[in-house]
């Protein structure tokens, strides 16, 4: 049931639940990305047992675990935030984020304790990843239900700011870190201030949050004797919610979950990998877009407000469906036009009996490959060359064209170490020099990386990622009723961006490995913001004027 909208001005109270609320979840995601952004050393320091290919991706495994487990997070913290309440349930999880990524900080190497110290690290990872699971639905709800009616999505759209916030701040100490002890130093054991400083925002947050009071919903419902004794069953086990519950997420999470991972994450990775512009280029780039995109999170979410969340969530899943792939072309572009000339004027062609050619996913670099279309696909997807395939009959030995050059590849099954060795140098050399004669760069040229360009099809791709972001906490929140709201909208947002989007660059990375198209790997966030768009256009209701306080 619709409410009359509230016009009155911010109180100081509802001031402090918003800074409260989004420090303390800017702090969470500063301790998550912490991991994320020094994984490389971090392989060295507790995976160092294994060879370095192997140690990198097992750390970033360790980064995924913190993801995969945020969905059981979801559950555990949202049934304790229905039954005894937002603001006690999401002070314990910022204490289990904080102490875990301190401990970190504190935890002797793979060189020191063995196999104990991953085990270890990786465990604390899924305590961070839990405790995330319960801090968005809190910070969310908490604010969500101290806010006016009519300005819900305004408020609740400064939470939305704070993954990009925590980002910045990560960076921002590592940086300073660095610069202050030298490279040497910081990968030898600098790297552990920024994990041991946390303790200091930890206490900071607790200190503000404990000051705050419950949420004027919970405390109504409590004193009405309303308060849900098995949230987990009403939400879940009863069709009526959990109908709504899959709806939010396939309807809702999971595009909102691709757009945003595509557009602040997948795109830094397309900039490095595909279009090899150096790591610091790429991530001022990036670092200008959010700058300049972030403001646009409390726009969209105060606009929702007054026109409604889900025509804004759908059209930023639809512009995504629809310009990807000519958005992420411009990029090449500008970024390498090298590249893009290349490109386009002498295109790589594999042919190759299709019998021959296996999944070409090998992250790790153990896979030894042996037929001659594997070692022709490897020897492409190690220089980061786009190409098309074509069949050829039975028991052909693979070839690349290289414009007009020819190149055929080799079978190494059966050939000694050192013959296969001297023939994998022999032919990377002969691909390496028919790409060079054909224009295709090594790297990006520094000098004509259009850095206005990139800035702006960057801050484009920002701003699909706050048209799907900014009103997606106000409109969750007011999907469920308050007595499992908790509960029932954690679910579903930590399923959607946890797996969905926390998975995207792996998936996406498969996808370019097997087909050999760098642009392929689109195919992934298009297709899922695709049928976000269709069932939450057929089946999602506007929220923006229903009574957050009804617990029906």
């Amino acid at each position: 049931m619709a409410t009359a909208v509230d016009n009155r001005p911010m109180t100081a109270e509802q001031k402090k639940v918003i800074f409260a609320s989004s420090l303390g979840t800017v702090f969470e995601w500063y301790d998550f990305y912490l991991y994320g952004s020094l994984a490389a050393i971090i392989a060295k320091q507790f995976f160092s047992g294994l060879d370095s290919g192997s140690a990198f991706i097992f750390a970033l495994l360790a980064f995924a675990a913190g993801f995969i487990v945020r969905p059981f997070g979801a559950l555990v913290f949202g049934r304790l935030g229905d039954m005894i309440g937002r603001k006690y349930t999401f002070l314990v999880t910022i204490v289990i984020m904080g102490l875990s990524t301190f401990i970190v900080g504190l935890l002797p190497n793979y060189a020191s304790i063995g196999v104990a110290a991953p085990v270890i690290l990786i465990a604390l990872r899924m305590l961070q990843g839990l405790a995330l699971g319960g801090e968005y639905g809190g910070a969310a709800v908490y604010v969500a239900e101290h806010s006016p009616q009519g300005k819900r999505g305004a408020y609740t759209s400064w939470i939305q700011t704070t993954a990009t916030l925590g980002l910045f701040l990560s960076l921002l100490v590592i940086l300073g870190v660095r610069t202050a002890m030298g490279e040497a130093a910081f990968a030898d054991w600098g790297w552990r201030i920024p994990f041991i400083v946390s303790i200091l925002l930890l206490a900071v947050s607790v200190y503000i949050r404990l000051s705050m009071n419950e949420s004027p919903a919970f405390q109504k419902m409590k004193a009405e004797g309303k308060t849900s004794k098995a949230p987990l069953s009403e939400s879940f086990g009863q069709w009526r919610n959990l109908k709504i519950v899959i709806l939010a997420l396939i309807g809702l999470t999971a595009g909102q979950a691709v757009v945003w991972y595509s557009g602040q994450f997948y795109a830094l990775f397309f900039l490095t990998q595909a279009l090899k512009v150096d790591g610091p280029t790429a991530n001022i780039l990036v670092a200008y877009s959010l700058i300049l995109g972030t403001p646009f999170f409390v726009i969209f979410g105060t606009l929702s407000d007054k026109i409604g969340r889900k025509p804004i969530i759908m059209a930023g899943c639809l512009l995504a469906v629809v310009t990807y792939f000519p958005v992420f072309t411009a990029l090449t572009k500008a970024a390498n036009p090298d590249l893009a000339a290349a490109q386009a004027k002498n295109k790589v062609i594999v042919t190759a009996d299709p019998k021959e050619c296996s999944f070409q996913f090998n992250p790790t670099g153990t896979v030894k490959f042996t037929s001659s279309c594997d070692i022709a696909k490897q020897v492409l997807a190690g220089a980061s060359v786009s190409y098309d395939n074509v069949a050829a009959p039975a028991g052909t030995v693979a070839t690349i064209k290289i414009g007009e050059a020819a190149i055929p590849s080799y079978n190494a099954k059966g050939l000694s170490a050192d013959d296969a060795k001297k023939k994998d140098a022999e032919f990377k050399k002969l691909v390496a020099d028919d790409l060079k004669a054909a224009g295709y760069p090594s790297k990006a040229d520094p000098a004509k990386v259009d850095k206005v360009m990139v800035t702006i099809i960057l801050f484009y791709l920002v701003v699909l990622v706050t048209m799907v972001y900014g009103p997606i906490a106000a409109m969750l929140v007011e999907l469920f009723p308050t007595r499992i709201r908790y509960t029932s909208m954690s679910l579903p947002y930590h399923i959607g961006n946890g797996w969905f989007g926390g998975l995207l660059p792996t998936t996406a990375f498969a996808i370019v490995a097997q087909t050999g198209n760098m642009y392929n790997g689109l195919w992934y966030p298009i297709i899922v913001a695709g049928m976000t768009l269709v069932i939450g256009t057929l089946f999602i209701k506007e929220t923006k004027d229903v009574d957050i306080y009804a617990n029906d």
